[in-house]
């Protein structure tokens, strides 16, 4: 327990750092991959503006990106980041591949989202003589609210999780934190406050997301 107390000041450094990732990370996944996201819904075939040949290119970039294991990911694009923020250590460097990661990811959600509201409403308000603009502003992201606020939930968590991986690369949080005192020094109980820790933020954001998903959710209402 004295260890555990020593240790403190540096434990809620390396938790400071975790958010800070997060907290840059995940919106620029959102304002990002919102956009990106209602494309591939928009365009795809079928969609409101169908467009096969783009779709299919950037749809499959999209899923390179999405499916690259993340630490492979974290090394391979170490001349990008270097370019962005130039260093490859630390917590600034660790945010670039998670933001890289976090965008196609989160947009195949929101293209998710989009394609399980149904027809009816878009053919509705294309009815009533709505522009593309109005439909995506008015019918789909008011429509897929919460079902995009549970997608971002569902991309924080997984992102809270690749953010302890980039401790193995000097990239700082609370994944850093328990490589250096619970792993390398063989400290257990250091290792088991770091993944208390991970287990106290997750659950905090599970929380948070599902009471804004009723909140929003129409059909909870």
């Amino acid at each position: 327990m004295e260890r555990i107390v020593e240790l403190l000041p540096e434990l809620t450094v390396a938790l400071g750092q975790t958010l800070l990732m997060i907290a840059v990370a995940i919106p620029a996944a959102v304002a990002l991959g919102i956009p990106l996201g209602v494309w591939l819904f928009t365009h795809a075939p079928g969609g409101i503006s169908p467009s096969p040949r783009a779709h299919r290119l950037v749809s499959g970039l999209v899923n390179v990106f999405r499916s690259f294991p993340f630490l492979i990911l974290l090394i391979a694009i170490i001349p990008f980041t270097r370019l962005v923020v130039g260093t490859t250590v630390g917590t600034a460097a660790a945010i670039v591949p998670l933001t890289v990661n976090a965008i196609p990811y989160f947009a195949r959600l929101v293209e998710q989202n989009m394609t399980q509201l149904g027809g009816g409403a878009v053919e509705a308000a294309s009815a009533m003589g709505a522009t593309r603009g109005q439909i995506i502003r008015n019918v789909l992201l008011v429509d897929a609210r919460p079902a995009l606020i549970g997608s971002i939930t569902i991309t924080m968590v997984s992102f809270i999780s690749f953010s302890a991986m980039v401790g193995l690369v000097g990239g700082g949080g609370i994944g850093d934190f328990a490589i250096r005192y619970g792993y390398y020094r063989y400290e257990t109980e250091v290792m088991a406050v770091a993944i208390l820790a991970m287990l106290l933020l997750v659950t905090a954001v599970q929380f948070v997301g599902g009471r804004l998903v009723r909140r929003t959710d129409k059909r909870l209402a």
